[in-house]
């Protein structure tokens, strides 16, 4: 089993509150625009870091982070870009990679707006978008995501709204 912290559009603002939430898990995902590596470095201290660059970070993220991570986990196909758009109007970038191998769960930011659904016209594929948790932009809560892998499913999704710790 794999518990996996979730998280986009942190925009070089991370808050403590973070780190907290994500003590205990196995990995740190960042769906990209972390705005610098230092947000990379402060996660690792914590746990492993997967992410992928958006398009707010500079060549310093681009250098570390690509702008599409695919991999198995405990028997899922995750796929994860930034700007992935959403069910039914998803960007062009990723759509050759759905009709390569639709994945089991798919992970983007961009927008700043948590959505979290199954896509029944993309076989039942689970869409995954943890919202905005820093600071910059127009989002009114501030959310990151947790949740387990394990033997080819997940478990214990839990949203966790940061705007109560301050905005």
């Amino acid at each position: 089993m794999k518990k996996i912290g979730l998280l986009a559009d942190t925009h070089n603002y991370l808050d403590p509150a973070i780190l907290g939430y994500f003590e205990g898990c196995d990995e740190i995902w960042h769906a990209g625009d972390f705005g610098t590596l230092a947000i990379a470095n402060q996660l690792r201290e914590v746990a492993p870091v997967t992410g992928v660059y958006g398009n707010i970070d500079g060549n310093d993220v681009r250098g570390v982070y690509p702008l599409l991570v695919r991999r198995d986990v405990e028997g899922l196909d995750f796929m994860m870009t930034h700007i992935g758009g959403h069910p039914g109007r998803y960007a062009l970038p990723v759509l050759p990679h759905f009709k390569e191998k639709t994945p089991d769960v798919f992970i983007c930011g961009h927008s700043h707006i948590l959505k979290i659904v199954r896509d029944k016209q993309m076989n039942n594929m689970l869409y995954l978008n943890p919202g905005a948790a820093g600071r910059h932009g127009f989002q009114i809560y501030r959310t990151i995501v947790r949740f387990h892998v394990d033997q080819g499913k997940m478990t214990n999704m839990d949203v966790i709204n940061l705007s109560d710790e301050g905005r």
